[in-house]
């Protein structure tokens, strides 16, 4: 049965907006230009690639459902169960059901910390039991263990080649049927780097990325990647799971951040005299605000809500869900005051411009001046503000998490595991792989968007375009 949360319809939201902005784009040249130039740039186009793949992990998890209940096949009507999965769930099912009792090390055939057993002699010892799952097709874990990875991983690696080069081959044919060229002459393009888009180091990249997945679809149905947690979940599983929260608050936040900061922005350097002042007055007094405290009381006013009204939540995941997306709300009104102040300064300056004057001197209505003259010569800004933001926006959900005013405890996020961390990195010996988890998987998102942040404001911002 489809279950459809509300961060769930927003995302599909978002998405439906971008590819009607893609059909917009592709419908006038002056827009196309500068995304064209970003086109150019490998680097850019490589953290395109490492992006995308994010994307896709975060619509997989978002495709909500709840499996029917074991039973009668000719029962009605059926029975479903109370727990909420997603699309990505059913996909690493093989990961995701597999706990053990506690935690274990990276690749481990072994607990981590020692149990007490008793021998055949009825003596007592301490040892590192066995993991239930971990390297439990192993005859002899302490021997075959690493002949085991090898012979895994390269079997992985076999199959990650042979799907590289099919897609290879596909994409110069294709590229030879639509350039009227043989084969031939379009592998030598490719390979030299002569091409109109980067291919070579997209494909590179786009190799990289399917070794790493098809190794972490071997590996981690034998072992556990990045080990286990405290109660023996998969971290590596966890770390997967947390894309979908990351790409939410930085997507969702700028969604509803937007508005506000367009509308407000450009009226207040339009219209200038008590419009101006009120919106400068606005915004200045919620930036005087800390916006940890402000966000640290919507959230308690939302647990109150919450406890109040429990029984308008039938699952744990809906009642995190609504924690999430009024995060999002909250993160978005708080954020939105720098766009503002950008846009008020560049209306004030188109304001002045030549043909602005010669509209309102024909008498064409305010609105229709915003949105023609002044909204579509902003846009720079905008675009260039957003992708700068969500890197921010990724990194201020982990530490908000991290200070207990983040999503809730029972969602995975990047946070969060760094917030466990914090007791494991006390521990003797240490607990190190969440921590790293997390921080592998946050750094990749943050540099991918801040690379690909970097060539869009480049190709957008007027100063810089060459």
């Amino acid at each position: 049965m489809p279950v459809l949360f509300w961060t769930d319809a927003l995302i599909f939201l978002l998405l439906c907006i971008s590819i009607a902005a893609g059909f917009v784009i592709r419908r006038h040249e002056h827009l196309r230009a500068p995304w064209r130039q970003v086109a150019r740039r490998p680097v850019a186009m490589s953290a395109l690639v490492v992006l995308s793949a994010f994307a896709v992990v975060g619509l997989l998890d978002s495709l909500h459902y709840r499996a029917p209940l074991a039973g009668d096949a000719d029962e009605a009507p059926k029975v479903y169960s109370n727990e909420v999965l997603s699309v990505l769930d059913w996909i690493m099912t093989p990961i995701r059901e597999r706990e053990e009792k506690t935690y274990s090390a990276p690749f481990a055939t072994r607990l981590y910390a020692r149990e007490a057993m008793e021998t055949d002699d009825g003596s007592t010892v301490r040892i590192h039991p066995l993991l239930q799952y971990g390297g439990a097709h192993l005859e002899n874990p302490e021997t075959d263990r690493m002949g085991d990875l090898i012979r895994t991983s390269g079997r992985g690696f076999v199959e990650a080649l042979l799907i590289t080069v099919i897609v290879v081959v596909l994409i110069i044919m294709l590229r030879a049927v639509r350039h009227a060229s043989t084969v031939a002459q379009s592998w030598q393009a490719l390979r030299r780097g002569h091409t109109e888009l980067p291919w070579r180091s997209m494909l590179l990249t786009f190799a990289v990325l399917v070794v790493l997945v098809m190794l972490a679809a071997r590996l981690g149905t034998k072992y556990h990647i990045f080990g286990t947690d405290k109660v023996g979940q998969d971290v590596f599983y966890q770390a997967v799971k947390s894309v979908r929260t990351g790409l939410v608050i930085g997507t969702l936040t700028t969604l509803v951040m937007l508005p506000f900061a367009l509308v407000l922005g450009t009226m207040a350097g339009y219209f200038r005299g008590w419009i101006d002042d009120v919106i400068q007055y606005l915004y200045t007094t919620l930036n005087s605000i800390p916006a940890v405290l402000l966000i640290a009381a919507a959230v308690l006013m939302l647990h109150i809500y919450m406890a109040n009204h429990a029984d308008e939540f039938t699952s744990l995941a809906e009642r995190a869900d609504l924690r999430l997306l009024f995060l999002c709300l909250i993160l978005g009104v708080t954020s939105w005051t720098s766009l503002c102040r950008y846009l008020r300064g560049e209306t004030l300056k188109l304001r002045e411009m030549d043909y602005i004057q010669a509209a309102t001197a024909l008498g064409v209505r305010h609105a229709r001046i915003l949105m023609r003259h002044v909204l579509p010569n902003v846009m720079h800004i905008v675009l260039i503000t957003i992708v700068l933001d969500f890197s921010a926006l990724v990194l201020a959900e982990a530490v908000l998490s991290y200070v207990n005013i983040g999503v809730d405890p029972t969602m995975n996020s990047w946070g969060n595991m760094i917030n466990s961390a914090r007791l494991e990195m006390a521990r003797e010996p240490v607990v190190w792989w969440s921590l790293a988890a997390a921080l592998v998987f946050m750094f990749t998102l943050v540099l991918c968007a801040n690379l690909f942040a970097d060539a869009v404001r480049d190709a957008f911002d007027p100063r810089l375009r060459k």
